[in-house]
């Protein structure tokens, strides 16, 4: 999975008004993640198990 050819997501509560958001990138072997005004490359690539454990530490 490479971050060009990766289907990228922002958050919900991104707002169309500013450019600084992070965003996702889903597949079985990893979770991208990158700032979205460097869209060039994925900055940080995680397990899909260690990228759950951050979802449900950060919503708690």
């Amino acid at each position: 999975m490479t971050a060009s050819s990766s289907k990228w997501f922002k958050s919900s509560y991104s707002t169309n008004d500013g450019p600084d958001c992070v965003e996702v990138a889903v597949s079985p072997e990893a979770i991208l993640i990158r700032d979205s005004k460097d869209v060039e490359r994925a900055h940080l690539a995680v397990a899909p198990a260690t990228w759950t454990g951050f979802v449900r530490y950060a919503a708690g």
